[in-house]
């Protein structure tokens, strides 16, 4: 799933969070240092580490709250992965900002609960960074790993569709190609839209097994599958056409007319 927070194609949240791990890490090594070694003066350039640190977390936070909103699918296994990714990292660098509040000793050692903050604050950012991997090679979130020919990735954003009974219209008919998809945000609600050979066809953009996007699987012969764990759906009834998935999503009508594609919910 594409990352929603990108530069040129490139996500911005993995690029900025290796400046928060080295500085918090860091600065945990060197204040333990100085209060084992007693060295204070070695506590002042922890001191400055934690304050890189915490501001160049709360810079990386930016795009990450931009990827968990719009880029990770909602009820999903990743969802719950990012919202534990995200405590992590945020009562982490709450520990830091506790520990930097703390006040100087005159030249002393630093007190002792600083350092126990500090080495928390360093086990909550690992706990963080373990899923934020998992987040990114299983759940493959800020990654465009697209089949070839599968179109240029154009998420379509279209207002709450509840209470309406009118057809929606999706664009023109020659958005997409044969065995293409492209994702459609009703509001919060999120269906997939593909071309097969026999027409247009709707259905929902969440597998059935643990939440993947199916909008960023692959599309063949009426086929989608899934790109998490393989489960594969047949687009135009909804049935499960290998698992681990084992109940049908929900597929939806598509009309084309005057060059234009409708959906009926």
């Amino acid at each position: 799933m594409r990352s929603s927070a990108h530069f040129h194609g490139h996500p911005i949240h993995p690029m900025l969070i290796p400046f928060p791990f080295a500085y918090l890490f860091g600065a945990a090594a060197v204040d333990l240092y100085a209060r084992a070694a007693n060295q204070p003066k070695w506590a002042q350039t922890a001191k400055h580490m934690r304050t890189l640190g915490i501001g160049s977390a709360l810079a990386a936070a930016v795009p990450g709250l931009i990827d968990y909103v719009f880029a990770i699918p909602p009820r999903s296994s990743a969802s719950n992965r990012a919202t534990k990714h995200m405590a992590a990292n945020l009562s982490a660098v709450g520990l830091f900002v506790a520990a930097r509040a703390a006040k100087d000793n005159g030249g002393a050692q630093r007190p002792a609960w600083t350092i126990a903050a500090e080495m928390c604050g360093a086990a909550l950012l690992a706990a963080g960074g373990w899923m934020g991997g998992t987040l990114v090679f299983r759940n493959q979130i800020a990654v465009d790993h697209r089949y070839p020919e599968a179109g240029k990735w154009e998420p379509l954003s279209l207002p709450p569709a509840e209470g309406t009974h009118q057809p929606i219209d999706l664009g023109p008919a020659d958005q997409l190609e044969i065995d293409q998809m492209k994702l459609v945000r009703l509001g919060t609600r999120r269906l997939a839209l593909a071309r097969t050979a026999d027409g247009y066809v709707a259905f929902d953009d969440r597998c059935t097994h643990r939440g993947g996007p199916l909008s960023d699987g692959t599309l063949a012969c009426g086929t989608v599958q899934c790109p998490w764990h393989g489960s594969q759906f047949d687009v135009r009834t909804g049935e499960v056409r290998a698992g681990p998935a084992k109940q049908p999503i929900a597929s939806y009508r598509v009309d084309v007319a005057d060059s234009q594609v409708r959906l009926v919910l």
